[in-house]
């Protein structure tokens, strides 16, 4: 009689779990299908052609040939350094910038709620949009930004702003701090409503300023928020081409090419890609590009790590 009364308890606890397993995998089933359809098998699909050559018509094995062309592409290295460049610097300016944005956000700022707004629709307007729109500012002949500097008597030349190899990196990075500035702000200020006031009150009894109190309490407790936001701000950094292909195409002479942005023309045929479309080099450059970014991500995280132990 024990040993059965005993044993009921087990079996319901048993169908009670597996009630909940399934539960669980029902509402997870929607998510992992979309994933495995929009994800998973596109990947795969794509990762097939590395090994031919195909224009979306026609296909030819190749074995190893891409590899090889890609171990020479003068082009793809090329834009691997300008990545970098690029993120570098968009990375070091966005970032402060946002920080700064938002702890004044977050005080009693007369108006704040409206210059939230102002900060934050940039990031949802499209970026062939706002990119299109920055390309007629950028004009040199009849661009808002040069008539404001010939009005200001700053200067008179007719700036080419795009198609100067020294100033284009600067004219487009200027274009994605704008588009992405509100996304690291939002972000920003999540994390300085979650620190509780009484701790800059009792900075204020100790004597503390505003400034210390920004290095001593705001970043240090900011830390756990930075670390996803930097996260974040790395990899979409290392992965935009949307605004610079809208503005430059790549140019002038390959300097604004970076590595998506290459991807996309062996992808759909261009001009810096040779004119024709190459989609089995055009997933073997993918490739290469999505494992550099995990690579840096990997990197990036165990430092983090290190920081923090």
């Amino acid at each position: 009689m024990i040993a059965l009364t005993s044993a009921k308890p087990k079996n319901s606890m048993k169908s009670a779990m597996r009630k909940d397993n399934l539960t669980v995998w029902l509402m997870l089933a929607p998510t992992l299908f979309l994933f495995l359809v929009v994800s998973v098998y596109p990947f795969l699909w794509i990762a097939r052609y590395m090994f031919y050559d195909y224009n979306g018509f026609v296909e030819y094995y190749i074995g190893l040939d891409n590899f090889r062309r890609l171990l020479a592409d003068k082009l793809f290295f090329k834009s691997i350094i300008h990545t970098l460049e690029y993120s570098f610097y968009k990375l070091i300016t966005i970032i402060p910038l946002a920080l700064i944005v938002s702890v004044l956000l977050n005080s009693k700022l007369k108006g704040k709620n409206f210059f939230r707004t102002v900060f934050f629709v940039p990031t949802v307007i499209s970026a062939a949009v706002a990119s299109l729109v920055f390309y007629f500012i950028y004009s040199p002949y009849n661009g808002i930004l040069n008539g404001t500097l010939n009005a200001l008597q700053i200067t008179q030349a007719k700036i080419d702003w795009l198609g100067s190899a020294n100033l284009v990196m600067l004219s487009i990075i200027f274009t994605a701090i704008w588009g992405g500035l509100g996304n690291y702000m939002v972000l920003f200020l999540a994390g300085l409503q979650s620190i509780p006031d009484s701790i800059y009150e009792s900075s204020r009894i100790d004597g503390a300023n505003r400034l210390q109190d920004f290095f001593y309490i705001t970043i240090p407790m900011l830390r756990p928020v930075m670390k996803v936001i930097l996260m974040l701000a790395i990899t979409t950094a290392l992965k935009d081409y949307q605004s610079i292909m809208v503005l430059t195409g790549g140019g002038p002479a390959g300097r604004s090419q970076v590595m998506f942005l290459y991807v996309y023309q062996l992808m759909f045929g261009n001009e810096n890609a040779g004119g024709a479309v190459q989609i089995g080099y055009g997933a073997t450059v993918g490739l290469a590009s999505s494992l550099i970014i995990a690579l840096i991500t990997v990197i990036y995280l165990y430092l983090s790590k290190k920081m923090d132990d």
